[in-house]
């Protein structure tokens, strides 16, 4: 059994979840999700409550596969339900000499030293609020009710400057802390 398969997940209020077919939908005030879930896990709702178990019978995989997908779908339910009913966020910002951000709706336009802008269109179902107030690093803040579609997001826009450890320029979530290296000339004494 997996530790985090068995914890239960209780339905917030306003937090609707149906079962079809294998596929666990929730719907709440910030949006819609929906799951499939694989036929060896037995998924049952009721009192407000979801549970999950492994079907013991099912002889499609091996019993460590079952055990591993006892937590996984359990985690994947518990993210859609706290994404449709608080949602998510993640922050992010520009460190460096003439890197700046702007958006118009969800087209996001990033300057980042590079010959070009980099232009990168959203998802619908993310919001994006950007900043560049003056002698403060431009900021980027991201929101939406799908926990994989936001880091994915925020990934892909990650990528176009990596944090480097020398001079600490590059794109970063808001807390981060990159870890220095000394450069060559530190080597030499």
């Amino acid at each position: 059994m997996s530790r985090i398969g068995k914890l239960p997940i209780n339905i917030p209020a306003g937090v609707t979840v149906t079962l079809q077919d294998n596929v666990v939908s929730v719907k709440g005030p910030k949006g819609e999700l929906s799951q499939m879930v694989h036929p060896s896990i037995i998924v049952a709702i009721d009192n407000g409550v979801i549970s999950f178990n492994v079907d013991e019978k099912y002889d499609g995989v091996s019993e460590k596969q079952k055990h591993a997908f006892h937590g996984l779908y359990r985690a994947l339910v518990n993210n859609m339900v706290v994404g449709v009913s608080q949602g998510y966020k993640k922050e992010m910002e520009l460190v460096g000499v003439g890197y700046r951000v702007s958006n118009e709706g969800n087209l996001i336009e990033f300057s980042l030293g590079y010959t070009h802008p980099i232009f990168l269109q959203l998802p619908s179902e993310i919001t994006v609020v950007t900043k560049s107030e003056r002698n403060k690093r431009p900021y980027i803040s991201l929101e939406s009710c799908d926990k994989q579609l936001l880091g994915l997001v925020c990934a892909k826009i990650r990528s176009f400057r990596m944090p480097e450890p020398y001079k600490g320029k590059g794109i970063l979530y808001v807390g981060e802390v990159i870890r220095r290296k000394s450069g060559k000339t530190a080597a030499a004494k």
